[in-house]
């Protein structure tokens, strides 16, 4: 390959992060933080709670389990071999662009039968899995199926993907102010089996 080929290329993809990062940024001044802030007493008063995402939805929200694990939350992942049946008192987080994803949907509503809560991030107020929910926050992101690029220049809803990973992160940032364990306590419980 020339260098002059890689230029190029290099440039597209500095000029692609810049695109991505300015998405991300836009698509925060428009969440409703009040929405987010409302998910945090479901969290705090929940015995236990489980995470459920398909795709790459479900990969960002594995991080926050992990991050709710470090601050001393009961957590599991919906599909992992370990999981364990969901209960009253316990609370189903669930990220769906669409909120149409069946196995989110059918989680949530084994949830509900069980007299659990469901909250959810998602794009919209208006579906299935918004009506199962207790609560939704909302991020104005573009749908996977959202080919038109009004919304989102990327590829099948990676938007919303990143905001979900990015939004839950600020969340557990404010989670742990709140609980103010020192990060040396938090550390005693990531993985040490690696």
């Amino acid at each position: 390959m020339s260098s002059a080929v890689n230029i190029d290329l290099a440039t597209d993809i500095q000029a692609n992060l810049v695109m991505i990062l300015e998405e991300n940024q836009k698509l925060a001044g428009k969440i409703d933080f009040y929405q987010v802030a409302n998910m945090i007493p479901f969290i705090q008063n929940a015995e236990r709670i489980f995470i459920v995402g398909a795709g790459r939805t479900g990969l960002a929200l594995k991080a926050a389990a992990m991050r709710l694990m470090h601050l001393g939350f009961t957590v599991f992942v919906v599909g992992e071999t370990t999981t364990s049946a969901i209960k009253k008192n316990d609370l189903l987080i669930a990220g769906s662009g669409s909120g149409t994803t069946s196995s989110i949907v059918k989680a949530a509503e084994k949830a509900v039968s069980a007299d659990a809560q469901v909250i959810t991030i998602s794009t919209t107020m208006e579906s299935p899995l918004a009506k199962l929910s207790s609560h939704v926050a909302i991020l104005p992101a573009a749908q996977k199926e959202d080919h038109g690029g009004s919304i989102s220049k990327q590829y099948a809803g990676s938007l919303f993907e990143q905001s979900v990973l990015l939004l839950t992160d600020a969340l557990i940032q404010t989670l742990w102010k709140l609980d103010g364990t020192p990060a040396e306590e938090l550390w005693k419980r990531h993985a040490n089996l690696e």
